[in-house]
């Protein structure tokens, strides 16, 4: 059977939409149930949001098997145990789909993100954002503050530079200085973290109902950690942290510019 059209499309389709929606159900009972005796199960407050962080890492593993079961996506991570080693770390990565931060997270078990506001009034995903000590995108001298406290728990920060997904037809969006200013205000290593695509979907211009025809194939490579390195005052800050953000955007253009299928 073809399963690229017609009626084993919409099988796919059916399989792919029903992780969704169990994704999201999941979220929400989650979030009343198993997360909160997590969250307040004797022990102290880094404890306590390791546990949820390995929680979320179990339970968002279990949406790329079910996605990959569907048909959705494929995922091949030949770089796990240096994503599973990483400790305190700033993680970049290209953001070509919509569901890369379940991708990465389901290959790290102690990892955070800074996520819009909006997700804390979401009803589906409050509960696991704030029980995961993931940090609002809030002003600016307190969201140093707190990546600051996040990565000195040990906890890995992944940020995507480029902010959005990227735009079909771009290699990349233009990276914005985020992350390299966070690491180097926090003094952090930075681990650059590749996402390869073949069969592209679920990019910006699609909606998350159109599944796509083929699976999406994502091949997660890491580079060279690199050591932020930071000297001087503020001023000096910034300017390493333009060179920093322009280094990055290169290197990732380098990497993903001889094949990449957005482009």
């Amino acid at each position: 059977m073809n399963t690229a059209h017609g009626f084993g499309y919409l099988l796919r389709w059916l399989a792919g939409v029903s992780c969704y929606i169990v994704f999201g159900v999941g979220g929400l009972l989650s979030s009343l149930t198993i997360l909160p005796v997590l969250r307040y199960w004797p022990g102290n407050t880094n404890t306590r949001i390791k546990r949820v962080q390995k929680a979320v890492h179990v339970m968002f593993r279990g949406m790329v098997k079910m996605l990959t079961a569907a048909g959705v996506v494929k995922v091949d991570a030949g770089c796990i145990q240096q994503l599973r080693q990483a400790e305190g770390m700033v993680v970049v990565a290209n953001h070509p789909t919509l569901i890369d931060v379940v991708v990465l997270i389901s290959l790290m078990p102690n990892a955070g993100c800074i996520v819009k506001q909006g997700l804390w009034r979401n009803p589906f995903l409050r509960g696991v954002v704030s029980a995961a000590g993931y940090i609002p995108n809030r002003e600016a001298d307190l969201l140093l503050a707190d990546c600051q406290e996040v990565l000195q728990r040990g906890t890995n920060l992944i940020i995507f530079p480029e902010g959005t997904r990227t735009i079909k037809g771009n290699v990349i969006n233009e990276f914005a200085r985020g992350a390299a200013n966070i690491a180097i205000r926090t003094s952090a290593n930075v681990l650059p973290v590749l996402l390869k695509v073949r069969h592209a979907g679920l990019t910006k211009q699609d909606p998350w109902y159109l599944i796509p025809r083929q699976a999406i194939e994502i091949q997660v490579q890491t580079g060279e950690q690199i050591n932020a390195n930071p000297s001087g005052d503020i001023a000096t800050h910034a300017k390493q942290a333009r060179l920093l953000t322009r280094d990055l955007e290169c290197y990732y253009r380098q990497q993903l510019n001889e094949y990449y299928e957005l482009t």
